[in-house]
C-alpha cells in the first residue's frame, strides 16, 4: 500500500530524523581528570596613550521657510567640511552622522500651535589621527560656522599588539597562581585542561563639552590621558 504524507507530516519526520545528528553535534568530549581540578581567573593589563580622537561637529540654522533653512545649513556645512579637509583631515575620517529638519512652533493658551519657522541641522563625526592638532582644528571649525561640538572620545587605533601583550601577562599570572596553589597543597601542576578569554574594552568617555582653557586666543586643549586595555583568561589546570 502506498502511503502519502502531508507536507506537515513530512517536515515533522525530517526534523525527527535529524535530531539524533543535531544532538551528537552538540555533545563535546570532556577531558578526564585523574588529579585535582583548579580553575584560575587572571587579568593582564596594558596601558597606552590613545592615538585617535573622535568628536561630533554640527551646524544648526533657522529660517522662515524649510528651503531657506536647508540652503543656509548646506552652505555653512560645506564650509565646515572644507575647513576640515584644509586642515589635513582625510575624507575617510569625515562622516555625516545626521541631517534633520524640523518646524518651530509658537504656543498660546487655548490656541493650536503655529509654525513660526524651520530649524535645520547637519552633524558630522570627525576622527583625528593626530590628536595634537585637534584643538586648533576645533577652533577653526567654530570660526567656519560650526555651532555644535561634542566629545571627544579617545581610542587606540591598532590595539592588537597591545592585547597580545595583555594576554601574555594574564597567562603568566594564571600559571604563577596555579603553581602557588599546587605548592600550598603539596601537589604539582600537571597540565592545562582549557583556556578561555574575555577582552575588556575601555569605556568611551563623552564629556558634555570640549575641554577648554579659559584664556583669550588660546587653542582648545585636548588631553588624551592614558587608556588601559585588559584581557581576562579563565584557565583550568590539573594538579596531581
Amino acid at each position: 500500500m502506498i502511503r502519502f504524507l502531508t507536507i506537515s507530516q513530512a517536515t515533522a519526520a525530517l526534523f525527527a530524523s535529524a535530531m539524533p545528528f543535531a544532538a551528537q553535534a552538540q555533545i563535546l568530549p570532556q577531558p578526564v581528570l585523574a588529579g585535582t581540578r583548579l580553575d584560575i581567573v587572571a587579568t593582564g593589563d596594558v596601558s597606552q596613550v590613545p592615538d585617535v580622537a573622535q568628536i561630533g561637529a554640527g551646524v544648526v540654522t533657522q529660517a522662515g521657510s524649510a528651503a531657506k533653512a536647508m540652503a543656509e545649513n548646506a552652505s555653512r556645512t560645506a564650509t565646515v567640511i572644507a575647513t576640515l579637509k584644509k586642515a589635513g583631515v582625510a575624507d575617510r575620517d569625515i562622516q555625516t552622522s545626521s541631517i534633520n529638519l524640523s518646524p518651530q512652533y509658537k504656543y498660546a493658551d487655548n490656541q493650536p500651535p503655529v509654525i513660526t519657522g524651520y530649524q535645520a541641522s547637519n552633524r558630522v563625526s570627525v576622527h583625528f589621527r593626530d590628536i595634537r592638532k585637534a584643538g586648533g582644528i576645533l577652533d577653526a571649525l567654530v570660526a567656519a560656522g560650526a555651532n555644535q561640538i561634542d566629545g571627544p572620545s579617545f581610542s587606540i587605533d591598532k590595539p592588537e599588539a597591545l592585547l597580545d601583550e595583555a594576554r601574555e601577562k594574564a597567562m603568566v599570572t594564571a600559571r604563577a597562581r596555579a603553581t602557588l596553589y599546587a605548592r600550598a597543597t603539596g601537589l604539582q601542576v600537571k597540565r592545562i585542561i582549557s583556556i578561555s578569554e574575555s577582552v575588556n574594552e575601555p569605556p568611551r568617555v563623552y564629556p558634555m563639552a570640549m575641554m577648554t582653557r579659559a584664556k583669550e586666543n588660546a587653542d582648545t586643549a585636548v588631553e588624551p590621558g592614558e587608556q588601559k586595555l585588559s584581557v581576562s583568561v579563565s584557565v583550568t589546570f590539573e594538579l596531581n
